[in-house]
Order: C-alpha cells, then structure tokens, then sequence
C-alpha cells in the first residue's frame, strides 16, 4: 500500500519535472542550432576597388545598381550547383527524432502522474474510510468504558450492600450468642430457691469479678423486665409456673453477695493506699446503684467519722481535758490546730477522689470518645476521615485539661492533676505528629480527587462541542487555582493550632510544627507543577500543530491557501497556550506568596527557640518550590518560541520583495512603517499583554531581555533575505524605528543598545558607497555586522564594493 505522504512528495516532483520541460527544450534546441552553425558556409564581403585590376566591361550589372565582377558570377553559379546547408537532411531527421522523444516522454510522464493521482485518491479514501473506522471504534471504546464503569459501580455499590449485610448478620449471631449465654446463665439461678452452690466457675472465679458483675446485673434486670410484663417464662420445666421469680430472688442474693466481697475488698485496699484496686472495685460497684453504695461506704468507714478516739482527741484539743476551765484563747488555738488537720485529711481525701474520677469515669469516656486510627487502613474521608478523629482527640484534650484546672482549684492535695490528666492521652500523643501528616496527605488526596471529577464533568458536558475544543475547556478548568492553595494553607494552620495544643516543649513543639510544614510546602509544590506542566502541555501542542503545516515552495496555490489558514489557526491556538500559561505564572506567584506570608506570620517564631529549625525550614521551603521554577523556567522558554514563530510566520506571510527595493520613479518615498513589520507590532503588543500582568520583577526582566534578543536575531536573519535600494534603506530604517519604540517599553537597556545599532546600520543602505568608509568610524563593534548588511545593497556588485571594503577594512 502506498503512504499517502510518499504519493502526495511524487506528485510534487512530478509536477516539478513537467515545469523544467520547456526549459530543457530550450536548452536542446540552443545546442541544436549551435551545432548546425558549424555546418554552415561563411561568406565574406570583398570590397570593390579599382585596385583589383577589373574594368568596366568585365562587370555585370545588377538590378540594385551594383556591378557584379565575373568571379562573383563564378562563385554564385558554383553555389547554386552545390546544396547551401549539407547538413539539412540530418538536422530534420535529429528534429523530428527529438519531438517524437519529447511527445513520447510527456505521454509517459502524463501517464505515471495519472496512475499516481489515481492510486492517491484511492489511498486517500481508504485512509479517510479508516480513520472514520477508527473514529467509531474510539467512540465504541469510550461507551465501552462508560458501560464498564457504570458496571464497576454497581458491583462495588453490590458488594457495599453485602458488606453491610453480613456485617449485619454477624452482630445478629453475636448478638443471639451472648443471649444464648445469658439464658444458660437465667437457667442455672432459675433452678431452686436459695441454691447458689451449682452455679458456673465464673459466678466463683475472684479473677472474673467484673464479668461475673455484668452479667448478673443484666440477668437481674432481664427477669425484673419479664416479671413486670407478665410474660410467662419459657426457660425450666418444673418451675415454669412460678416464672422467673426464683431468678429474681438467687440474683439478688448473688448480687447483694458479691457487692459485701467487693466492698470488703475495697476496704483492704483503702487502707493500704492501693488506688488501682480501689479503682477496680469502684468500676465494678457502680453497676449497682450508681456506686451509691460504695461511696456511703467509703466515707462511713472513714477514722474521722466512726473513731471514737478521734473523737475525744478532737475535745481534748479545743476544751482541754475534761473538768478544766475552756479559755477563748485556749478554744482558738485548738480550732486553728483541729481544722488544718481536718483540712489535711479532706485534701488528702480529695486527693484519692479525684484519682478515682480520672482513672475510672473519664478513662472510661475517653476509651469510647477516641479510638486510634490506623494508618495503614485509614477510616475513608465519607465518614471524617483521619481529621475527624483528630479534631474529637483536640476538643477532649482541651476540656479534660479545663477539668484539671477546676479540681487543682478545688485542691488535691499532692496530687499531680496534669501529670495523671497528660497520662490519660499518652497512647495518643504518641503517634500524633505521624496521625497529623496522614491526615493532611488524606485531605489533599481527596482534593485532588475532587478537582478531577469535576475536570471531567466539564469534559462531559462540553463533548458536543467537538473533543479538541471539550479538552481545552477541561485544561482551562484544571488551572492553578489560589483558592485551593489557601485551602492547603487553612488546613496546616488548623494542624499547627493542634501541634500547639498538645505539645508543651519549645523543642517538640518546633519539631512538631516542622513536619507539618513540609506537608503544606510538598502540596503546594507538587500542585502547583502540576498545573504548570498542563499549561505546558497545551504549548506543546500549539507547537506541533505549527510544525504540522511547514510546506515548501512547490505547492499549488490552493494547498498553500489551506496550508496557510492552517498555519493561522495554529498560531492562534499558540496565543491561546501562551495566555494560559502566562495566568498559571500569576497564580503561581500568588500561591508562593500565600505560603511564604504564612511562613512569616504562623512558622517562624514557633521554630525559633530551637538552633537552626528556622533555617532548615527556609532551605526546605526553597527545595520545595524549586521544581516549580524548573517548570515555570521551561514554560517561558517554549512562550519565546511561540512568540518569534508566530513573528517569524508574519514576517514570511507579509513582508514583500518590493517593501525595500521600490522603483525610483520620481514619486515622493513612503514613510510609514511596512505592511509586515505593523503586523508584528501589533501582535508583540497584544500577546505580551499577559506577560506584562504576569510577571513581575527578576523575572519580568529576564523574559523581556530573552525575548528581546530573540527578536533582534529573527529581524536581522530575515532581512538577509532581501535586496535595498536607498529607498528601501529608508523604508527599513523606519521598520526599525517602530521595532525600537517598541522594545523601549522591555525596559531592557541592552536590547535598546541593539535596536540602536540596527537603525546605524540601516544607513548602509542609503549613503553612496564612496560614503560607506566613514559611517562607521565611532561603532567599530558592528563592523562585522556592517558587512553582512553591505552586500544586500543593491549595487553591491555594479559598484564593486567588495574590492573597495576589503581594502578598507583590512586598513
């Protein structure tokens, strides 16, 4: 099969042959009469003269006038007797053989370049046939997929629905066989009355105290429940009449048993001081009565409220001993000593109090109120996520301290309120630094995940439009966005605030508040690349779309006008890439500014007091943004090449041979500026507009200055191309003049410089050669420049400036 390139470069060669025919007829029919010149005579011209010795009767006379002499009447008889051209016969026969080779080579060449338009049409329908083949079969993958991912989503939406069903089965079967236990157990103190000896090891078992008291409680209360509603018990046989009241009644004993143990217990650690053991009776009493029984009894057995001798010491050491006159004196004194002593003891008290109330009420909150995530399998983000356990760990640590502070106020003695308070949350400061960098790796995951689908859903919605233009609208969409980047900042301020909270060392706290930084630098890092590399992505493209409609010479008329609206279209999707890029620049510098500020306002006085924190920080924060000034630095590069590819087709379109060599026809010469330099200036101001609004400083001045020389590159390589009269000089010198006035606005001094010389050199053109030696005696530094110029003059060879210049510059 033929490509169709190949066949479209032979019909381009073809078509040049058959225009370089007639020129190689000429040349064959030049040499052909050359060569038939040898063959013909030469006559010359014999003057009459009397000299020559013939008279007047030896003459004919001739009907002009002339005397013809006899040997002139020889030599025209002998020539009439002879052929004039002998070679006559041979050049007609080499004639006709060269026109019937010409005739036969032009059928063949019609022929060849008929078969070739013939099996390039057939190609090119076969090459349009299969690219709406494929077209379909695109379209055919894209619903494919779509079916496929609805499919996905509804097995996943599936397997959801069984995950919960089974999760929902397995609480039901635990459910049925803790009730199955539970009945066993209502079965064995359902038995007889008073019949406690034949209960399960775990009623007995001093190790499964607590187990035993659940589940007593919970059996005391399902008979109570049954009893009330009058349902007739189903559990015994013989007893079934009676109902559970013999359940009732053994539970209550059982209960009231072991509530006796547990207080006896109680009683032993209290006076050995043991809080643990305290603790453990005490969970375990409050299932009964809310632990009203407990705490009577604590405070009853209590030496200043039973002890007899506590009570009497207490008289004697405010009245005196007994039948002794009380003093006011005497009576101060004693109560002064006797209430510091009471107060000693209910601090001491409090103390034991307050212990129990940390370990076992707010323990047992907090056990329920905070369970660790994992961070290998953290909780999704539809149900909170990592932040939400973060935030609930922030409000508990926070309001647990507030209770720390109201009991240190209320006195406890020696008790050490935040040592045992900051204990409670040990297990979770632990992994917390960790926990916080998860979370904002979880929330910024989930953004992105977000910005895609919503990319995609302008993708979708705009697929009427046509693919091409529905991708430009989703890039457009995925743009740097700076309301984004204040979101990555608003949740590392949200982080710091908690690294201040739990973190009471200047040294943790700044080690803390280091890690979280480097997540919000890494985030906006990689976003912001991301976002310049999509941008560069789309002047990419713009790049090869032009490269995609390049021609040569030899084309037809209509292909170049296609080639040429082709070329119109790619340069205005260049403009288009060119200003998307130049809004990511902006946005890009609006988000390093939003990170450095908050840097300068929130990072860097908690990183302070410890050497070096700040500084390392900086460093990292230059790192970190150092890939999106490689993306950045890149993307301005491909800017400048869209800006003189884009200059460089204008000039090529629009600058004309006749612009700097018009004819002196007396008419006055024309000042304005031409035609192809006005369409470039007009361009340069349009598009640079953006660039003008989006960078700033260093940089701004580093991309004009870049763009500059480039410019005063393209503009001296194109003008190589053309031929100058003085009127053309002057033409070119106002060109220059506008090109001048317009890099002014660069604010790049060496730019200027070279956009001075250009208009020096222009004069080249204009002066009369014997002029050129002097024009350039104070600039020396473009003298190379200078020749290049001179040669494009032109009567550069008419006036053999060569030879003069090559003399003067080597003097």
């Amino acid at each position: 099969m033929l490509n169709p390139n190949l066949a479209i470069l032979a019909l381009l060669a073809t078509s040049f042959l058959l225009q370089q025919i007639p020129r190689v007829i000429f040349r064959l029919m030049h040499y052909l009469v050359t060569w038939s010149m040898s063959f013909l005579p030469s006559f010359q011209e014999e003057e009459a003269d009397s000299a020559d010795g013939h008279g007047i009767g030896g003459t004919d006379a001739l009907p002009n006038g002339h005397i013809r002499g006899s040997s002139d009447a020889t030599k025209f008889a002998q020539g009439l007797s002879a052929p004039l051209f002998p070679g006559v016969d041979a050049l007609l026969s080499l004639f006709k053989d060269s026109c019937r080779e010409l005739v036969d080579l032009r059928k063949q060449i019609d022929g060849r370049l008929y078969n070739l338009k013939k099996e390039v049409s057939t190609q090119d329908a076969k090459h349009r046939k299969t690219l709406m083949e494929l077209e379909k079969g695109v379209d055919g993958l894209f619903d494919s997929f779509a079916r496929l991912d609805s499919r996905i989503s509804s097995v996943g939406q599936t397997a959801a629905k069984i995950g919960d069903h089974l999760q929902s089965a397995d609480a039901q079967r635990e459910t049925a066989s803790q009730t199955i236990e539970l009945i066993k157990y209502l079965m064995e103190f359902n038995s007889s009355p008073g019949d406690l000896m034949e209960l399960s090891p775990l009623f007995s078992d001093d190790s499964r105290v607590a187990e035993a008291a659940s589940i007593a409680q919970k059996l005391r209360s399902f008979a109570e429940e049954d009893i009330a509603r009058g349902v007739p018990s189903v559990v015994g046989s013989a007893s079934a009449s009676r109902g559970l009241e013999v359940a009732v009644a053994n539970l209550q004993e059982y209960c009231n048993e072991l509530e006796n143990r547990l207080l006896s217990r109680f009683d032993a650690a209290s006076q050995r001081r043991e809080l643990s053991t305290m603790s453990e009776c005490a969970k375990i009493l409050s299932q009964y009565n809310r632990g009203t029984s407990a705490m009577q009894h604590y405070v009853a057995t209590r030496p200043m409220f039973i002890d007899v001798e506590v009570m009497n010491s207490d008289t004697r050491l405010v009245i005196g001993e007994q039948g002794s006159q009380a003093s006011p004196s005497n009576v101060a004194r004693g109560l002064s000593m006797l209430y510091k002593e009471i107060t000693d003891v209910v601090r001491k008290e409090a103390a034991t109090i307050m212990a129990r109330v940390l370990e076992q009420r707010v323990t047992a909150l907090l056990d329920k109120l905070l369970v660790k995530p994992s961070l290998v399998s953290p909780p999704p983000m539809e149900e909170g996520g990592l932040l939400l356990y973060l935030r609930m760990l922030a409000v508990a640590y926070e309001k647990t301290q507030e209770l720390a502070r109201d009991l240190r106020a209320v006195g406890c003695g020696d008790l050490d309120v935040e040592g045992l308070t900051e204990s409670l949350f040990s297990a979770h400061k632990d992994e917390y630094p960790e926990l916080e960098q998860a979370s904002l790796r979880q929330l910024y995951q989930a953004k992105l995940e977000e910005l895609r689908a919503e990319s995609q859903k302008v993708s979708e919605s705009s697929g009427t439009i046509g693919r091409s233009k529905g991708a430009a609208v989703a890039s457009s969409h995925q743009q740097i966005s700076v309301a984004v980047v204040t979101e990555f900042v608003r949740w590392n301020e949200e982080a710091i605030s908690r690294c201040t909270l739990f973190s009471s060392q200047p040294a943790t706290l700044a080690a803390n508040v280091k890690a979280v930084f480097t997540c919000v630098l890494d985030q906006v890092s990689q976003y912001i690349t991301d976002g310049l590399e999509r941008a560069r992505d789309s002047l990419t493209e713009a790049s090869a779309l032009r490269e995609r409609f390049v021609i040569g010479t030899s084309v037809s008329r209509r292909v170049a006008a296609a080639a040429a609206s082709a070329a119109e279209a790619a340069a205005a999707a260049g403009e288009s890439s060119f200003r998307s890029f130049m809004v990511a620049i902006q946005r890009c510098g609006s988000s390093v500014a939003i990170v450095q500020q908050y840097f300068a306002n929130s990072i860097s006085r908690l990183l302070l007091p410890v050497d070096g924190a700040h500084a390392a920080s900086c460093e990292e924060m230059a790192t970190a943004m150092s890939s999106a000034e490689g993306a950045a630095y890149k993307g301005l590069q491909q800017c400048i090449e869209t800006v003189m590819a884009e200059v460089e087709r204008l000039l090529s379109a629009e600058q004309k041979p006749t612009d700097y060599r018009s004819p002196d026809d007396g008419m006055a010469p024309d000042h304005r500026p031409t035609n192809a330099c006005t369409r470039v200036v007009a361009y340069l101001s349009r598009v640079l507009e953006a660039a003008f609004t989006a960078l700033e400083g260093l940089n701004k001045q580093a991309f004009l200055t870049e763009l500059g020389n480039r410019l005063h590159k393209g503009l001296l390589n194109h003008w190589q191309k053309f031929t100058f009269n003085p009127s053309g000089g002057l033409r070119l010198k106002r060109d220059i003049t506008e090109y001048g006035e317009f890099v002014r606005s660069f604010n790049a001094p060496t730019v200027d410089e070279k956009f001075e010389l250009l208009g020096i050199l222009a004069n080249v053109f204009i002066v009369a050669p014997e002029s050129l030696s002097t024009l350039f005696e104070g600039t020396p530094s473009i003298r190379k420049d200078a020749q290049r110029f001179i040669q494009l003059r032109e009567d550069y060879k008419s006036a053999k400036l060569a030879s003069k210049l090559s003399s003067l510059w080597s003097s």
